[in-house]
């Protein structure tokens, strides 16, 4: 992610502040953290049959057609837009996103050999994955990093005509999740929607510029 400001909502003392560039081991241990947080986010959704937007959704799509892993359909799907990271957001921007998306993956494909779960409520794995999958996501942003995908394209939205990248990415989303419809049930459609609901809004609360500036 680049830095995303906006100053109307800033009073003069913090508009005044130092920012200061994160370290290396905070990068580190930011990345780690939030691909952990949305791999768990993942699993949670894909316990339940649910699905999610941006490329993850398609990763969970092409799961739900072909019985192709969940971390090796994300990985692939994510490849041509690192292109458009490269050319848009620059080059330290696109080897996070392209490191963030290798660790999700990976973390996607080897936490369901050490958590088993007998029963999740779909309504809860839509909320507590939705909530995991925003606070991993939200880490990430703030450290110049993404998912890849739409992740790209909201937050060069944002920064280039200040577009809320949680509402863009919560509009994305639920198109998305409703194009499921035509291999999904509506009930397990909508509690995908609500899980892409709470994920963007805590995106969107959280995640706003001229609240945190991080260079």
């Amino acid at each position: 992610m680049s830095a995303l400001t906006d100053h109307a909502e800033d009073s003069p003392d913090t508009q005044n502040q130092t920012i200061t560039a994160h370290r290396p081991y905070e990068d580190v241990q930011a990345m780690v953290t939030g691909t952990l947080f949305v791999a768990l986010g993942v699993v949670l959704f894909g316990h339940a049959g649910l699905l999610t937007g941006g490329t993850a959704g398609l990763a969970f799509l092409i799961r739900y057609a072909t019985g192709v892993d969940f971390g090796i359909a994300f990985f692939l799907v994510n490849l041509p837009f690192y292109i458009f990271a490269w050319q848009r957001m620059g080059a330290a921007f696109t080897l996070k996103t392209f490191t963030a998306v290798s660790l999700l993956s990976l973390f996607a494909y080897f936490l369901p050999f050490g958590i088993k779960l007998s029963y999740l409520s779909p309504v809860l794995a839509a909320v507590l994955g939705g909530l995991l999958c925003g606070a991993g996501m939200l880490m990430l942003f703030r450290h110049k990093a993404s998912l890849g995908g739409l992740n790209v394209v909201v937050l060069y939205l944002q920064d280039k005509y200040g577009w809320r990248a949680g509402k863009v990415q919560m509009a994305f989303d639920c198109l998305i999740v409703l194009g499921a419809l035509a291999i999904a049930d509506w009930q397990r459609v909508a509690l995908s929607v609500l899980g892409a609901v709470v994920m963007n809004m805590t995106l969107t609360i959280n995640h706003r510029a001229g609240r945190y500036m991080a260079v």
